[in-house]
């Protein structure tokens, strides 16, 4: 039940209309769920800086060595794929740094899908309004440097190898007590920390490396919990439904916290909303809350009416392509305006003009990101059937290409089948390779499992990346093509950041 005021749309501009219109159309609800929601807080009321780019190798050779040996150095311990579910290592490491986690207020993401985009657009609104921010995300596209930002740029490989120095004595310290060696994401994550309250930031937007509850990232308190889409990936370790893995998200929902949900499948949406409950903290649902009013295809991206908290936002610009974008938009929105109190302690919208200037700046590297043309060059990090098939709808929305050919490396402990069949209707050819990775699936594996999927006369297979673009481009400049041919790099963010790399980008 709501603290607020009584909601009044008739003070809205657009009046309940066209707010109805996107209540009707949320996921498909359960009756059971007005059981959990009836003992829940809802939020209803009445009523950035630019990116920088993914950072190249130093220029300086004696830094570029450096940072090669922290690399090397980081390289040693257990990878992200190689987990031991607990957060006592990590939370040994904070104490001993003196807890840098606590000096700053967070916003803590998990979810699916979205995570690093709604993160990116969080921080663009933060910093747009004054607030010098710190962005932890996962995984790199190129630069390990990448996922540690300061007033929405990287940080520098200087920054990153003094702070890795500087807390390495205590993680060796930590090691030493321990059954198992911190992990690579758990030195990165205290890395982050460290680098936040060193800068000193205002407000630190934190991206879960897997899961929640037992998530590295899992030593804050924060104040804003965001949950994108729930889908399935990382089976092995979640769960196999919705539910079971909105379970081990629900972790990072913290008690007095605001929880801003994306839409969720009906089993997802009951485990979070009992969470909720559980712990006393307020709720604001895509769909209900708030949401995306209006959308509209626009140059290099779309026009959106969102709507906030506290009313309504026109004739947003966002330079990202894809309804899933613009619901990343609406949910980022949301945890800002919790962030700032809008729905809790003032029933008013942000400044628009900031709010314009803030997504007008988003920038989501290997997000549907356009790295050449003639033809058209995609990148796009889909690696998962959920994320593939909102890729394969904004591709078409978007860019309407006569011919689409993809290339494909993928992981191999994705479910590449799923994977390929959302991107079957949209290829009309796909090149199968693999990345650099040692948990790239092998080209003739993925080949075989194309093959069904696409049939023999639509796929080829060239293990080396830089021939797999090459054969693709080839492709997509057949039959008098040209001008409406394109290319989409996709499977893996590692094969994103490397197809980035040889197309000049970084």
């Amino acid at each position: 039940m709501s603290e607020l005021p009584p909601h009044d749309d008739s003070e809205q501009p657009g009046g309940a209309g066209a707010f109805d219109e996107i209540i009707a159309a949320e996921t498909e609800r359960d009756p059971d769920l007005a059981v959990i929601e009836a003992g829940s807080r809802t939020l209803r009321t009445r009523g950035g800086p630019p990116e920088g780019d993914i950072p190249a190798r130093p220029a300086d050779p004696e830094v570029d060595k450096a940072l090669r040996e922290v690399e090397a150095e980081l390289a040693t311990r257990w990878g992200e794929t190689k987990l031991e579910p607990s957060v006592s290592r990590i939370a040994a490491l904070m104490d001993v740094l003196g807890e840098p986690q606590r000096s700053y207020p967070s916003i803590h993401l998990t979810g699916t899908n979205g995570k690093t985009s709604t993160a990116r657009m969080i921080e663009a609104l933060l910093g747009a309004f004054d607030l010098r921010t710190g962005r932890y995300t996962s995984p790199h596209v190129q630069s390990v440097t990448e996922r540690i930002s300061l007033d929405g740029a990287p940080v520098s490989a200087e920054r990153f190898i003094d702070t890795y120095n500087d807390i390495k004595a205590y993680v060796e310290m930590v090691d030493a007590q321990q059954e198992y060696r911190l992990s690579f994401f758990e030195v990165l994550t205290a890395m982050a920390y460290a680098a936040f309250a060193d800068a000193p930031v205002d407000v630190a937007v934190v991206e879960v490396g897997m899961g929640g509850s037992w998530d590295a990232t899992n030593v804050i308190d924060a104040g804003v919990a965001v949950v994108t889409p729930i889908d399935l990936d990382h089976t092995d370790r979640l769960g196999d439904t919705p539910g079971a893995i909105a379970a081990e998200k629900a972790g990072i929902v913290k008690r007095d916290a605001t929880v801003v949900l994306a839409q969720q499948p009906v089993d997802a949406a009951q485990v979070l909303l009992k969470k909720a409950v559980d712990v006393d903290a307020t709720v604001a649902r895509e769909g209900l809350e708030f949401g995306v009013l209006a959308r509209q295809v626009a140059v290099g991206g779309q026009l959106l009416t969102l709507r906030g908290l506290g009313g309504e936002y026109p004739d947003v610009y966002l330079p990202l392509h894809g309804a899933h974008q613009a619901q990343n938009a609406a949910v980022a929105l949301a945890a800002v305006e919790a962030f700032f109190g809008v729905g809790a302690e003032h029933a008013r919208t942000l400044d628009i003009d900031t709010v314009r200037k803030a997504f007008a700046a988003v920038a989501s590297p290997g997000r549907l990101e356009v790295v050449r043309r003639s033809p058209t060059v995609v990148l796009d990090a889909a690696h998962n059937p959920a994320g593939a098939r909102v890729t394969a709808e904004a591709i078409s929305e978007a860019f309407q290409f006569s011919r689409l050919v993809g290339v494909v490396g993928a992981s191999g402990d994705k479910n590449v089948r799923g994977l390929l069949e959302a991107f079957e209707p949209v290829f009309h050819e796909v090149v199968v390779t693999q990345n650099s990775s040692h948990r790239a699936m092998d080209a003739d594996e993925l080949a075989a499992v194309a093959v069904e999927v696409f049939g023999e006369d639509r796929v080829q297979v060239e293990p080396r990346l830089p021939d797999a673009l090459e054969a693709a481009i080839t492709l997509a400049e057949e039959e008098a093509e040209f001008a409406g041919a394109g290319v989409l790099v996709t499977g893996s963010v590692i094969t994103v950041g490397e197809a980035r790399l040889l197309l000049g980008k970084g």
